[in-house]
């Protein structure tokens, strides 16, 4: 089945800009295929018919047809006759996207820049301390097997905790802890998931976590963000997919968002959570950047505290150390212990000692402090790579991040696939915009993540300028990527 978008839709997708110049049937046609590209409407969706959008436009029939005759012309547009017309790519190829794999040490031989993962290092004092105390608890749980499918209870605590001092209440056994977030939501994808089954998503979103739901057989349905203008998350859009889809599960990122830093606001977030429940949706949200906020603002309420049906995953690996492969699911009882039961078919749990040494991360009094250090080091990082890319790279245009890790670049005319092929002759790895949507979209744009030395930026973004002059003239050679 496919999703429909209706004439007032479009229209409010489609603006004003594309009236301003030139034959109004060739602005039309452009706006709608850069939608496409960008991922704001997405593929197989069914169009508005051409009478229904040219009275929404205020046009006539026959400028609205044309606009269409000339995108089945580029294979952006499909029709038959008595289905309508809907959304394609040319040549009909369906991309899959992909995760992005950790550096190898081959990968960045001979200097090579990697702008590709957004992780930092470990803060090492904090981590470093929290072993040294695990050390010291761990004779105690030697006399035990160390199977512990939920996780060790020092640690399912200390996770209660954290969500409790934010204002939701917890319970110890709502959590179980996992070797991550995407495993989390991994064993929420096997737990909840039929092959089949539709997953909503953002468009666009983590890639790993694509990933994950695609390999559980899931068929992913995109609700977009906003623009650069209008970054904030497209209820309207959410509400259509959510009616018509209802699908099973929906994965959301509403802090410090992967990969634009966008931070959903206070109201988005009760909507969204009375959409999903409205048909059945479980709403899963990743909170794996909650602790990376760099504007300053108070933080926003956890999602789940809107419903009690909202699953929760989150992790350590961005606020202290990926190496750590800890994180958490929190959510209903008799969901936790259904992924509890799922485990013992699948890694019977978590190594006990990164468990303690996470209840001591959590429960550290310089926590905060700790925290804070880390958001000024990314905020320093963030605003020398943001002046090194307008000196360099003017045209290129972007959105300050709120938080997070990474900012989300719309390229100028260039291809993101094009020069993340040749982005090892340059000395750098970069990650393609399709990786972050479904179906080939958002292929004007690029992740940069301010994860770089200081004093490494502008090496780094000098090299992505010699690389953006390199791909200037170069065409999509694929959409998978």
């Amino acid at each position: 089945m496919r999703t429909r978008m209706g004439a007032l839709t479009l229209g409010r997708l489609l603006g004003e800009q594309w009236r301003s110049a030139g034959p109004t049937y060739l602005g039309l046609a452009g706006r709608l295929r850069a939608l496409v590209l960008d991922g704001r409407l997405p593929l197989d969706v069914r169009v508005p018919s051409e009478r229904q959008l040219a009275e929404q436009l205020h046009l006539s029939r026959t400028t609205v047809t044309a606009a269409y005759d000339h995108l089945r012309e580029d294979g952006f547009l499909r029709s038959r006759q008595g289905s309508g017309s809907w959304t394609a790519v040319p040549g009909g190829v369906r991309p899959t996207g992909g995760a992005i794999a950790p550096a190898t040490s081959s990968e960045l031989a001979g200097d090579v820049i990697d702008l590709a993962a957004a992780t930092l290092p470990a803060d090492g004092v904090a981590v470093r301390a929290a072993y040294e105390a695990a050390l010291l608890e761990l004779p105690r749980h030697l006399p035990g097997v160390g199977y512990d499918a939920a996780g060790v209870p020092e640690a399912r605590r200390a996770v209660a905790e954290a969500f409790e001092a934010r204002g939701l209440r917890t319970d110890p056994s709502q959590v179980v802890v996992t070797s991550g977030a995407v495993s989390a939501w991994a064993l929420l994808l096997r737990v909840l998931v039929q092959p089949g089954d539709r997953v909503v998503v953002e468009q666009p979103t983590y890639p790993n976590a694509l990933e994950a739901a695609r390999r559980a057989g899931a068929r992913l349905v995109p609700a977009p963000l906003g623009d650069l203008d209008e970054p904030s998350w497209d209820l309207d859009a959410w509400r259509a997919v959510l009616r018509q889809s209802a699908p099973t599960l929906g994965y959301v990122l509403p802090d410090c968002h992967n990969p634009t830093g966008a931070v959903m606001g206070a109201a988005q977030r009760a909507e969204l959570v009375a959409a999903a429940d409205a048909v059945g949706t479980t709403l899963v949200v990743d909170e794996t950047l909650v602790d990376l906020r760099l504007d300053g603002r108070a933080p926003e309420p956890p999602l789940a505290s809107f419903s009690d049906s909202v699953v929760t995953v989150g992790g350590v690996s961005k606020s202290a150390w990926a190496g750590l492969r800890l994180g958490w699911v929190r959510a209903p009882r008799d969901l936790a212990d259904r992924l509890v039961e799922a485990r013992l078919s699948w890694d019977l749990g978590t190594a006990v000692l990164g468990q303690l040494a996470l209840a001591h991360l959590l429960r550290d009094p310089d926590r905060e402090a700790h925290a804070q250090a880390r958001r000024d080091e990314v905020r320093v990082r963030r605003d020398v790579l943001e002046v090194a890319l307008r000196r360099e790279l003017p045209a290129w245009r972007w959105r300050t991040p709120q938080g997070g890790l990474s900012l989300w670049a719309e390229l100028d005319h260039r291809s993101s696939s094009s020069m993340a092929e040749m982005a090892g002759a340059h000395g750098l790895r970069l990650a393609a915009g399709p990786r972050f949507g479904v179906d080939g979209a958002l292929e004007r744009y690029l992740r940069l993540p301010f994860v770089v030395p200081a004093d490494r930026v502008d090496e780094a973004v000098r090299r992505l300028a010699g690389l953006a002059a390199a791909a200037a003239d170069q065409r999509p050679t694929r959409l998978v990527v």
